[in-house]
């Protein structure tokens, strides 16, 4: 398993080494307008390693005790939907899916593929780069249910890092199925949001330390606009959804929205720094850190502000200001993008706060997930614990339940179905 894992992370030449960048002009802008401006360096500090390194870890610092801002936002205003044709924005050279490419564009040119529904509008986290300030988000809408007295549910899915434009649209047609509508994120940098200087979403994550946390502050803000654009559509349950990369942010998001009810994180580990340095898909990155003399726990602590074991009480539940959550965590045994010990530091944290949550372990590796078999038993552990959890708000609603009686109701009489 190991082999065949390593061998599918290392299948794609197209990586770049990015030198290390300390990027405090992409924090800059917050801190400043949040009363936090003596905590921006002077330009010339980037000349002083050591006085720069200490600079950022005093910013991160900041931005953990000022999360709820840091992850705050201006509702956006130019909510609007786009028709086109899905395109798939491949992130590697590999012949065969450029292929695949080149043959979803022709069928689009013949029209011979439907058009499909784009949610968009502008990101409240602005970059030097228009193109990916503009949020895109495939709609995938449920058929209006017979009962009009149903309420309306709706999840946010997030794919993986360097995901393509077809990632994950298959959850989402499931969910339709359950009755659940779908709105499939496009991650800052990725498919129609990466630059054209990109073959891949490298600015999402480099060794560009400001740049990285501000990409992750983006995409958390963008899943929370959805929320608003959910909710201006009649929707009353939210969920969250992602992978990998995607499980980091939807994990920070639901930690700073109490709306987000069901969460199912594929793929989760405790802090950003430690999956980049010990991670196989981060191997260019770690290069660049390394290469600037820094350590894991060094990295650890540059980007500690969006790593989620810094949030664990926030996502808790009731005590964190909102109803009590329900959540998902799938981790792999033979993981060596988001390593097993760190997947199961997050179980035993989710433990200790006392979160309402279902550990769910895969007989694979990160990769080879999305391989058959176990993109299908990842699948059915999704599916499954998003169809039960939303049951469980529509119960909790319908008999005047709390969260907790309402799982436990659901809990009882899928018992009973089974036996």
């Amino acid at each position: 398993m190991y082999e065949w894992e390593t061998r599918l992370t290392t299948r794609d030449e197209n990586r770049v080494v990015r030198p290390l960048e300390w990027g405090f002009e992409w924090i800059a802008p917050f801190l400043e307008a949040n009363g936090l401006g003596d905590a921006v360096p002077s330009p010339d500090i980037v000349n002083d390693p050591a006085a720069a390194e200490a600079a950022m870890v005093r910013i991160n610092q900041l931005l953990i005790q000022h999360s709820d801002k840091f992850f705050g936002y201006e509702r956006p205003t130019d909510f609007r939907l786009e028709d086109r044709y899905p395109q798939l924005f491949p992130t590697n050279v590999r012949p065969e899916t450029l292929a695949q490419d080149a043959a979803i564009r022709q069928k689009a040119a013949e029209g011979k593929i439907p058009k499909a529904q784009f949610l968009r509008f502008t990101s409240p986290e602005r970059t030097p780069y228009p193109v990916n300030d503009q949020v895109n988000a495939r709609w995938f809408p449920a058929p209006e249910h017979k009962d009009p007295t149903r309420p309306k549910q709706a999840i946010v899915v997030l794919p993986q890092w360097n995901g393509d434009g077809f990632s994950h649209n298959a959850l989402c047609t499931i969910f339709n199925r359950m009755g659940i509508s779908a709105l499939r994120l496009s991650m800052p940098y990725h498919d129609i949001r990466r630059p054209a200087e990109l073959e891949r979403s490298d600015y999402a994550v480099s060794a560009n330390i400001g740049r990285t946390l501000a990409a992750c502050r983006q995409a958390v803000v963008d899943i929370r606009c959805c929320i608003d654009w959910l909710q201006e559509q009649g929707y009353e349950h939210f969920g969250v959804l992602g992978t990998s990369l995607g499980s980091c942010y939807t994990f920070l998001a639901s930690a700073h929205d109490a709306r987000i009810r069901v969460n199912a994180f594929n793929h989760a580990s405790t802090a950003f720094g430690d999956v980049a340095w010990a991670g196989q898909s981060t191997r260019h990155v770690k290069q660049a850190l390394e290469e600037a003399g820094l350590t894991q726990e060094r990295v650890r602590a540059l980007w500690s502000a969006v790593s989620p074991c810094y949030y664990y009480p926030k996502i808790a539940g009731p005590e964190a200001g909102g109803p009590q959550k329900q959540v998902l965590v799938v981790y792999a045994d033979y993981d060596l993008t988001f390593p097993r010990e760190y997947s199961l530091q997050v179980i035993d944290a989710f433990r200790r706060i006392g979160l309402n949550f279902e550990p769910r372990v895969l007989p694979c590796g990160h990769y080879t997930t999305g391989e058959t078999p176990y993109k299908f038993i990842d699948g059915w552990y999704m599916g499954w614990f998003v169809y039960r959890a939303f049951k469980a708000l529509r119960k909790e609603k319908a008999d005047g339940l709390s969260a907790a009686e309402a799982v436990q109701a659901n809990e009882v009489e899928e018992e009973a179905v089974t036996r």
